[in-house]
């Protein structure tokens, strides 16, 4: 018996995520804790569905799904986004295995049914090789749900058996890279945690606004909003150990910097951010590289989500591939007209960004158009 609820994010739910997370498929951006900062501080309007097992009597929790309701402009119908924040970088839902095939298509049917929730769902960031995922088609065809894929393809991910390079140029590079920056002093990477993760933090956050993102005006502290959120948000999950922040320091200065979540055995790659004094040394892939050593080795991580794009500089750091999709739904009778305006936005902004890669292909000098394995994410 399964039976769903639609909420706002809570914290009441901790006990019962920690237990759900042991079992189910991990994304860090469902935690409630991060939900309720990003709720709370108006940063974005969030619906959490629960899907409760009540077969053996006592409820227990087999299925969380936090959607983001978001209107483009105030003109624009609103939407269902499974990213349910900005800077949220995976869409699906946790589910326990043993109940996906129940519980995917009673999502789908709470909100269809729901009077306050909109029926058309963008999809962005879906594990496409999550269990949930295949379900999730079966049961929108089944329910007789409009699907428009909008895009494939895949993410840097690497775990202990496979997707770490340990060979080749990249090795050879690293090893040179780290070498050289010894030679200019004491090098360490401390990953804090506890107390000192906040000053750890508010170290990126200063580093990445020095760097071209500050530049362009994407870096956090250019929004202050967007930095409380932040700031909320990795905190918060550092309370309970599923947030913190890497350093790679030469003589006690830190050049480089990571901001890690954790979602039960899965490690993110969340930020990276470094000094543009040291880009020669490429020390943000030094300190990825070191920290996936770590978290393989001594911290029970069994796999590592770069929350990053094909052509970001973890793809030359790793190996293994993750398939992502990006879907357009509607849960509602027939196709309605914000489906096909949404379907013309989202079609008329991939068109643009493609144009735009192909633009920077081009006008971008021969020795520059390999990603360097400086390049934050």
């Amino acid at each position: 018996m399964i039976s769903v609820n639609i909420c706002s994010p809570t914290l009441d739910l901790k006990a019962a995520w920690d237990d759900l997370v042991r079992r189910a498929s991990a994304n860090v951006f469902m935690n409630p804790a991060a939900l309720a900062v990003a709720d709370n501080t108006g940063f974005a309007r969030i619906k959490v569905l629960l899907a409760w097992d009540e077969s053996a009597g006592a409820k227990r929790l087999v299925g969380i799904w936090a959607l983001q309701v978001r209107k483009i402009s105030p003109l624009w119908p609103a939407l269902l986004e499974a990213l349910p924040y900005n800077y949220a970088f995976l869409a699906s839902p946790v589910i326990d295995p043993a109940f996906v095939s129940d519980v995917v298509p009673a999502f789908l049917t709470a909100i269809r049914q729901s009077p306050l929730l909109p029926k058309v769902i963008n999809l962005k960031s879906l594990d496409a090789e999550a269990p949930s995922f295949a379900s999730l088609v079966t049961a929108l065809t089944e329910q007789g749900g409009t699907q428009l894929r909008l895009s494939e393809g895949t993410r840097p991910f690497a775990t202990p058996e496979f997707g770490v390079k340990r060979s080749g140029s990249t090795r050879k590079k690293l090893r040179q890279d780290w070498n050289r920056l010894s030679a200019a002093g004491a090098v360490d990477i401390v990953n804090s945690r506890g107390p000192d993760l906040r000053a750890a933090l508010e170290t990126f956050l200063t580093l990445e606004a020095a760097s071209w993102k500050g530049a362009r005006g994407t870096a956090l502290l250019c929004k202050p909003a967007d930095a409380a959120f932040a700031r909320g948000m990795v905190t918060a999950l550092a309370d309970s150990g599923n947030a913190s922040v890497a350093l790679l320091r030469v003589d006690g200065r830190a050049i480089a910097a990571q901001v890690l979540m954790y979602c039960g055995t899965t490690a993110y790659t969340w930020k990276t951010a470094f000094c543009p004094d040291y880009a020669k040394y490429s020390p943000g892939a030094l300190l990825i590289d070191k920290i996936t050593d770590e978290l393989f080795s001594t911290a029970g991580i069994t796999a590592i989500d770069s929350c990053s794009a094909e052509g970001s500089f973890m793809a030359q750091l790793w190996a293994g591939r993750r398939q992502m999709a990006d879907l357009l739904v509607d849960v509602g009778p027939g196709r309605s007209l914000t489906f096909w305006l949404e379907a013309a936005r989202q079609r008329g902004y991939l068109r643009l960004r493609n144009l735009r890669d192909r633009i920077r292909a081009l006008s971008a000098p021969p020795a520059t158009k390999k990603v360097s394995l400086a390049a934050p994410h």
